[in-house]
């Protein structure tokens, strides 16, 4: 069915006003809105030049990369938002209602998002308390491994085996953490007989050791009588490989560890048991 012409009309005088209202719309507050780009525009490339001096002086005083970030990521944020409240304001838009709206729903997510807000607040005081960077080897309710990120939310490990762990950061925050910078320990123990001279046997461990360039020279290896059994005396090794390949130098320096002892005529008695049969 045709429309009648008193209905097109109709139609054409909506038009008609929705037309005159944008052009009055656009001629009203055209300065208004390219005053508001312009500032908006001004303030980004102001909160990116402060965000990247802030990460020139962190580098510049050698401060953990991770707190730096999150410091310039904060400028950056806190710039924005500051200017985007100016340019509501410039287009006589009011905050108030909004940062009023805001509040409310911020509550609401607060308590649907509980878990993750708890991570959050973990990270933030992970970044700021520093108990590990990245590179550090920490162990965390028993799994290790080197720091590869910290993120607000959750912190990445890697193993020598170059998985990826993530652990949540609050399941950081409070509990009992080993942080062995980049290396970790290796603990061995083996016994020699009462015979031999344990002087002997220290210096070849050690000097074995000292060898193998993966063995931590700054902190030297430890070696010495740990205990007293009926087999022999039971020697102690201590010392550290970085994590990044921890069993690959642990298997070499056991390795070096048995020829400097086998070239050296020392050998490592075995328990023996006797059998007694009664007929």
């Amino acid at each position: 069915m045709n429309e009648t012409p008193a209905g097109l009309d109709q139609e054409l005088a909506q038009l008609q006003n929705v037309y005159e209202l944008l052009t009055e719309f656009i001629v009203q507050y055209s300065f208004q809105i390219i005053g508001a780009i312009i500032i908006l525009l001004i303030g980004i490339w102001i909160a990116n030049k402060m965000s990247d001096v802030v990460t020139n002086q962190f580098e510049k005083h050698n401060i953990d990369v991770t707190l730096g970030n999150f410091v310039s990521n904060l400028v950056r944020i806190t710039i924005i938002v500051m200017v985007s409240i100016i340019c509501l304001g410039k287009l006589g838009i009011s905050v108030t209602p909004m940062v009023a709206a805001i509040g409310a729903a911020s509550l609401g997510a607060g308590l649907a998002l509980q878990g993750m807000l708890a991570n959050y607040a973990a990270g933030v005081t992970i970044i700021v308390t520093r108990p590990f960077v990245i590179g550090n080897t920490i162990e965390i309710q028993g799994v290790s491994g080197v720091v590869q990120k910290i993120q607000l939310g959750l912190t990445i490990l890697t193993n020598e085996e170059g998985e990826l762990i993530h652990i949540p950061n609050k399941h950081i925050v409070g509990e009992i953490l080993h942080n062995s910078q980049e290396y970790k320990l290796v603990e061995t123990k083996f016994n020699i007989d009462y015979e031999t001279d344990p002087k002997i046997v220290t210096t070849l461990i050690t000097d074995a050791l000292l060898s193998q360039e993966k063995v931590n020279q700054s902190r030297p290896p430890q070696v010495g009588i740990n205990d007293f059994n009926s087999i022999g005396m039971e020697i102690g090794v201590r010392y550290w490989v970085p994590t990044k390949s921890y069993y690959e130098d642990k298997y070499q320096s056991n390795l070096a560890i048995f020829s400097a002892l086998k070239t050296a005529s020392i050998t490592i008695p075995c328990p023996v048991r006797e059998i007694h049969l009664q007929h």
